[in-house]
C-alpha cells in the first residue's frame, strides 16, 4: 500500500509538470522555466468519487446528477450566474410560448467543435433527443422533442410546461452529432473551454485549453485533476506536489507550509426527514409508513427550534459551515422566512403542549411511552454520523431519546418512510424542492418521506407551468410559506435542515482562485467551473 502511494506521488509530480532543480549554474534557469510554466497550469486534487465512471459524456451524467457543474469540455446553452440566475453561453436569446409548451432558443453562429466542424442547431437537437432517450441521471420526461428550425435556431417541444428549463440547459453539454459514438465518453469532442488531452483511469485527467474557443481565452492553459482519497490528498499537499487539494473539516486546523486554507459557501446541506403521519400503514410494496412521535407537528416544530445549529457547526465542522433552514438557502427562490432562532424554551413549551412531560430522569414520556426515535445515517459517512450524534445529544437535553444507527442505502430509502434519516441535498435548481416535498406522481406522499400538502403541490405545479422564470421564483417561495400553510416552522415542517457544509481546499500560495458561486451538493467538479479564470501571482 505504501509503495503504491509512493508511486502515485511520483506520478503526481510528473502530471503537475514540476521540474527537479539541478545544482550549479543551471538551477536558476530551470527555476525560471518552472515558474513560467506554472503560471498557466494548475493541478487540482478531487476525491475518487469525482472521476466520471462513464467518462465525459453528458448522456451518462457528465455535468449533471449529484455533482452538478458546467461541463468544461462541452458548451452549454445557458449558464448560472454568480447569483444563480440564468445567463447565456451558446444561446443568444430564448423565449417561451404563452402556454409554456415551446421554448425557442437562438444560438451563436461562430462556434466550432475541436475537430473543426461547426456547431449547429442540429447538434443541439441531437444532444437533447439523445439525452431524453438515454439519460439515467437527469429527468427529461418533460421534453417531447428538440427540433432544429434552421442552422442557429432550435425549438424544444415540451410534454408539459416547465418554467425552469433554463436550469436544465445550464448543465447539458452539446454533443457533435457527426462524431458521437459508443466511445465518446473516453474521447470526447466538444466546443468548450478545454479539450481532454489525457485520461489515466483511476489516477488523473489532463485538460488542455481549446485554442479555438469562441469566448475569452482561458488563463489556465492546462488543468490536471488527480483523484485521491482524503489522507493521500493531504499528504500530496504536505509534500508540495499539487496546487489545490480538497479536504475535510477534520484537517482544517492543520498547517501546511506554502498553502492556505480556502472555504467556499455551499448549498450542500444536511438534514433529516420527520414522517408526518402516524405509524400503522404500508405503501403498495408493503413498506411501513409513519412515526407516532414525529407525526405531531408540535414535536416537529420543537425539534426545529430546539437544535443549536451554530453549536453543531462548531462541534462537527470545526466552524466551516453555515446554518441551514431550507434545501435552497440563499438561492433566488428561497423564502427567507424559513430562518428561525434557536429557542430551547419554546421547544420545551411545544413538547409540554403536545403532552410529552419530563420525568424524574430528565426524559419525556406520554402515556408510558418514551419520547424519541431512531436517526439513521449512511454507514461510512463520518460527517453524517457526527451530525446525527450531535443531534441526539442536543435533543436529549430536551428530554427526547434519539438512537443513532448507521445503515446501508439498500435499506435506507424504505426505512426512512418510518424512521428519520440524515440526508445530503443541494442543487442549482428549484426541482430539489419539488423532488423532496411534492407528492410523487401517482402516489399518496412525497418520495423520500410520507408527506403531502395539496396547497404546496399546487404552488409548485403553478411555478413549473409559469411562462416567466422570474415570476416562478415567487411561486416557489409561496410553496415554502404563503402566510397560511407551507413547509416552514409555522407550517408542516416535515424536514429539519441543519447545516450547509463549507467546501474546503488547501491552496498553494500565489494561486488566485476566481470567485465561486454557491457550491451544490458534492465536493467535486464545481470548484473548477471557472478554472479558466484562475491565475497565478508571485
Amino acid at each position: 500500500m505504501r509503495e503504491r502511494n509512493k508511486n502515485r506521488w511520483w506520478y503526481a509530480v510528473l502530471a503537475a509538470g514540476l521540474t527537479i532543480g539541478l545544482a550549479g549554474c543551471g538551477e536558476h534557469q530551470e527555476k525560471e522555466e518552472e515558474k513560467a510554466e506554472i503560471k498557466d497550469s494548475v493541478t487540482v486534487v478531487m476525491g475518487p468519487s469525482s472521476e466520471p465512471e462513464a467518462g465525459f459524456d453528458p448522456a451518462y451524467g457528465w455535468g449533471a446528477g449529484e455533482h452538478v457543474h458546467e461541463p468544461l469540455i462541452q458548451s452549454t446553452l445557458t449558464v448560472t450566474n454568480q447569483d444563480l440566475t440564468i445567463g447565456y453561453d451558446l444561446a443568444t436569446g430564448m423565449e417561451v410560448s404563452e402556454d409554456g409548451m415551446t421554448w425557442t432558443v437562438d444560438i451563436r453562429k461562430d462556434v466550432r467543435f475541436t475537430d473543426g466542424e461547426p456547431l449547429t442547431a442540429e447538434d443541439v437537437a441531437f444532444t437533447y433527443n439523445t439525452l431524453r432517450d438515454t439519460s439515467s441521471v437527469n429527468d427529461f420526461t418533460m421534453l417531447e422533442e428538440a427540433v432544429a428550425v434552421d442552422g442557429d435556431t432550435v425549438e424544444f417541444h415540451m410534454t408539459k410546461p416547465y418554467s425552469i428549463w433554463p436550469y436544465t440547459m445550464a448543465v447539458v453539454g452539446i454533443l457533435p452529432e457527426h462524431a458521437y459514438g459508443p466511445d465518446y465518453g473516453s474521447n470526447p469532442i466538444g466546443s468548450g473551454r478545454y479539450m481532454l488531452k489525457q485520461w489515466d483511469k483511476g489516477q488523473q485527467v489532463i485538460l488542455e485549453a481549446n485554442p479555438d474557443y469562441y469566448g475569452e481565452a482561458p488563463k489556465m492553459k492546462q488543468v490536471t485533476v488527480l483523484f485521491m482519497e482524503e489522507d493521500a490528498a493531504f499528504a500530496a499537499a504536505k509534500s508540495g506536489q499539487v496546487d489545490l487539494v480538497y479536504t475535510a473539516a477534520a484537517y482544517a486546523d492543520q498547517q501546511i507550509k506554502g498553502y492556505e486554507l480556502l472555504a467556499f459557501e455551499t448549498v450542500d446541506n444536511r438534514g433529516f426527514n420527520l414522517p408526518v403521519i402516524p405509524a400503522g400503514t404500508e405503501d403498495k410494496n408493503g413498506v411501513p409508513l409513519g412515526n407516532d412521535f414525529t407525526s405531531d407537528v408540535r414535536v416537529r416544530r420543537a425539534i426545529n427550534v430546539g437544535i443549536d445549529r451554530e453549536e453543531m457547526i462548531g462541534n462537527v465542522l470545526n466552524g466551516y459551515g453555515s446554518p441551514a433552514y431550507s434545501v435552497c438557502d440563499k438561492m433566488p427562490w428561497y423564502y427567507e422566512g424559513s430562518e428561525i432562532e434557536y429557542d430551547p424554551e419554546l421547544a420545551a413549551e411545544l413538547l409540554d403542549e403536545a403532552g410529552w412531560k419530563l420525568g424524574s430522569d430528565g426524559m419525556r414520556q406520554k402515556n408510558g411511552i418514551q419520547a424519541g426515535f431512531t436517526l439513521m445515517y449512511a454507514a461510512g459517512d463520518s460527517v453524517r454520523q457526527a451530525l446525527a450524534q450531535d443531534t441526539a445529544n442536543q435533543l436529549k437535553e430536551l428530554g427526547i431519546q434519539v438512537t443513532v444507527e448507521g445503515v446501508g442505502w439498500d435499506t435506507a430509502y424504505d426505512r426512512a418512510q418510518s424512521d428519520p434519516m440524515m440526508w445530503g441535498w443541494g442543487a442549482h435548481t428549484p426541482m430539489e424542492l419539488y423532488n423532496i416535498y411534492h407528492t410523487a406522481p401517482g402516489g399518496e406522499y412525497a418520495t423520500y418521506s410520507p408527506y403531502s400538502n395539496e396547497t404546496v403541490d399546487r404552488y409548485m405545479d403553478e411555478a413549473l407551468a409559469c411562462n416567466d422564470l422570474e415570476e416562478s421564483y415567487e411561486l416557489w417561495k409561496k410553496a415554502q410559506w404563503d402566510g397560511t400553510t407551507g413547509i416552514t416552522q409555522e407550517g408542516d415542517i416535515p424536514w429539519i435542515w441543519l447545516v450547509n457544509i463549507d467546501h474546503l481546499y488547501f491552496s498553494r500560495d500565489g494561486l488566485q482562485v476566481a470567485e465561486q458561486k454557491l457550491h451544490p451538493h458534492g465536493h467535486g467538479w464545481s470548484i473548477v467551473n471557472n478554472v479558466d479564470q484562475w491565475s497565478w501571482e508571485f
